[in-house]
């Protein structure tokens, strides 16, 4: 978001906070890193140790982002101040402190509002933005698929539309005018026409994407194949732990917002069965709406999975605040309710055995795991497994020799558990939904073996 204009050290540069616009990731220009002083404001609901970890969270994103964090100031306040998020002298204290420093950039920890980055950019002459940009400028770094390109411009431009004020001219040399506008249109009403036509069209190709997402979901609802999701706070391990368990070869970066874009691999859990393991982008503090809802198709895999792999960094200080910030963010996307699984990993991280103990004893039925070094994986695996068993009814069938149509749809329909011949025929031990086993009605024995679930009859 930096000014041209404004940059005393490089005449052409536009900052690591580029300008929003165009297509993710072709605006972030490199030629040295920014100055920047963070600031974050305490109140009565607030303790002042969480706003230090969460400014100190903001320091690595925007280390991430590609800039230098110079400087922190903490105010406690009984409100937010309506017209400068921190009040007019803290803004003039904090103008001071930025001249002293050089710094380019002011950020807050919450997210301004458009009058308030307004007149804090007024008083502070030079840029004001909010954790929100910090962390879509991150994303416009990292999304490499179609899908995660698309989800990071629509997020962009959702923030960007309500704050449209003084960027008339720069958005007016994208696209001639002719023909777009009436007798006495502004050129501001001009260009939010025209960022609500480009959020159109992000909108209908997020909503194909979705579409064939939930394709793929019936054809995994009929093949009886059940999805794991790896969910959890950003950098916690999660495709570390998915290359660990399966092979796979996710990017995994010591960053913050390493993944953007789902990677699905199988997973041979010790029980015989397959299972889908999908890896997700990584949640936040404070994650910003215009992310849960630009994002919201590759969430869903999350709503739809038969399992959430909660993945936590047992060696993070505030590892307790980082769970409840993903049961949060689950609750909003409507995930609350599908089973948890919480994994506490970077075992190899730990001085000493004490604290991950403490952390499994707070967290019962969790376990502890390190990516790196493959200690617990095989016991995860299969957790992994018990837990899918437990929550799947299971039915049993018996099918004539002579019916082997039955017999292929039944495995084409279920997952077979287990398969026996008897004097009647073979006898299947299968893991079936209520519509599916409705087809098979006359071939279900009359008391199954383990209907209410439990370790899926004999294997």
């Amino acid at each position: 978001m930096t000014d041209p204009g404004r940059d005393r050290r490089a005449g052409t540069h536009r900052g690591a906070f580029g300008e929003f616009g165009g297509e993710a990731g072709g605006f972030i220009d490199r030629a040295f890193r920014e100055q920047i002083v963070l600031v974050g404001v305490a109140t009565p609901t607030q303790s002042t140790a969480a706003v230090e970890e969460s400014l100190e969270e903001l320091a690595r994103l925007v280390d991430t982002a590609g800039a230098d964090p110079v400087h922190r100031v903490l105010q406690r306040r009984d409100r937010i101040d309506p017209a400068t998020y921190v009040g007019r002298g803290k803004a003039l204290e904090i103008r001071d402190i930025a001249e002293q420093h050089d710094a380019d950039t002011v950020v807050f920890d919450d997210e301004l509002s458009p009058a308030q980055q307004y007149n804090l950019e007024g008083i502070l002459g030079r840029t004001a933005i909010d954790r929100t940009t910090v962390i879509l400028d991150i994303f416009a770094q990292n999304a490499s698929s179609t899908e995660g390109k698309v989800q990071v411009e629509l997020a962009q431009l959702r923030y960007r539309l309500p704050r449209l004020r003084g960027s008339g001219y720069r958005l007016s040399q994208q696209a001639g005018g002719i023909g777009t506008r009436g007798p006495g249109e502004t050129q501001l009403e001009v260009d939010r026409r025209r960022l609500l036509r480009r959020i159109t069209t992000l909108e209908g190709k997020l909503r194909g994407i979705r579409r064939h997402r939930g394709v793929q979901a019936r054809r995994r609802q009929r093949s009886a194949q059940s999805t794991v999701a790896i969910v959890g706070y950003t950098n916690a391990g999660k495709s570390s732990l998915l290359n660990a368990v399966c092979g796979a070869e996710a990017h995994v970066e010591d960053r913050l917002f390493a993944t953007l874009d789902a990677l699905t691999r199988r997973l041979d859990l010790p029980g015989g069965e397959t299972v889908l393991l999908v890896d997700t982008v990584g949640f936040v503090r404070k994650l910003p709406h215009e992310f849960v809802e630009a994002f919201m198709s590759t969430l869903e895999v999350a709503v739809d999975a038969d399992l959430l792999v909660h993945v936590v960094d047992a060696s993070a200080p505030d590892c307790e605040r980082q769970v409840e910030a993903v049961r949060e963010v689950l609750d909003v996307i409507g995930a609350a309710k599908v089973p948890e699984l919480l994994v506490f990993n970077k075992l190899d991280r730990l001085d000493a055995a004490a604290g991950v103990e403490h952390l499994l004893a707070a967290y019962q039925g969790s376990v502890a795991v390190s990516a790196v070094t493959g200690a617990g994986l095989e016991h995860l695996t299969a957790v992994i497994g018990d837990r899918l068993r437990a929550a799947a009814a299971t039915a049993e069938f018996v099918v004539p020799f002579s019916r082997g149509e039955v017999m292929a749809g039944l495995h084409r329909s279920s997952q077979v558990l287990a398969e026996t011949a008897t004097g009647e025929g073979m006898r299947y031990t299968v893991r079936i939904d209520d519509a599916s086993a409705a087809r098979f009605a006359d071939f279900r024995c009359p008391e199954p073996g383990n209907a209410a679930g439990g370790d899926g009859g004999d294997r």
